[in-house]
This record gives structure tokens, C-alpha cells and sequence, in this order.
């Protein structure tokens, strides 16, 4: 079962979702500062966004919707690509040593 968010029908819709990558970075989260709230007044109204930079990164940064630029399609396939690259690795890796614990082949 997919997690369902429900937005005020009278918000805007977020530009960017949950677990995007941009140029900024990855986004961990998102808040909405509506209209006539403190809030709103002291940073702006609307969405507002943190970002880790990296995923090896502790700093998370916050911003406002207009101040996001998202990756071209260029840029997010090369990203997802070094990250397969990586993960096999890492699966080649783990298999050599399962291999070598239990003295047989795991390939295949």
C-alpha cells in the first residue's frame, strides 16, 4: 500500500517531491508556510524544502520553491547510472567475500 499525503485544497501543490534529486541536493522534506501566518511573513509564502546535500553529508538546507533548479535529464540519468555502478560493485564485492566464507561459487 502506497503512504497517501493530503494537501489543503486551497494550498499549491508542490513543484518537488520527497526523495528528489537536484542540483542542491536531495530532498528530506518539505513544509508549506500558508498565507497570513507568521511564518509566511518572516520567510515567505509557500513551499519550503531541506535538501542534504549529498547522501554522505550531515548539513541539511533549507529553500524556498523558486530558489530549487532541478537536474536535466543529462544530469539525473548519469547520477542514477554512477549509483548502479556503485551498488554492483558493492553486490560484486559481498559476493566475493560470501564465497570465499562458504568456500563455493555464489554467481549465477
Amino acid at each position: 500500500m502506497q503512504p497517501t499525503i493530503s494537501i489543503p485544497q486551497h494550498w499549491d501543490y508542490p513543484r518537488f517531491a520527497l526523495d528528489q534529486r537536484t542540483k542542491d541536493g536531495i530532498i528530506l522534506g518539505l513544509q508549506y508556510y500558508p498565507n497570513g501566518t507568521e511564518l509566511a511573513e518572516q520567510f515567505g509564502e509557500g513551499w519550503r524544502y531541506a535538501l542534504m546535500p549529498n547522501k554522505n553529508s550531515d548539513e541539511l538546507f533549507h529553500f524556498q520553491e523558486d530558489q530549487i533548479k532541478p537536474l536535466s535529464l543529462e544530469e539525473l540519468l548519469s547520477q542514477i547510472r554512477a549509483d548502479i555502478e556503485f551498488y554492483q560493485s558493492q553486490i560484486a564485492i559481498l559476493q566475493q567475500q560470501l564465497a570465499a566464507m562458504t568456500g563455493g561459487s555464489t554467481n549465477g
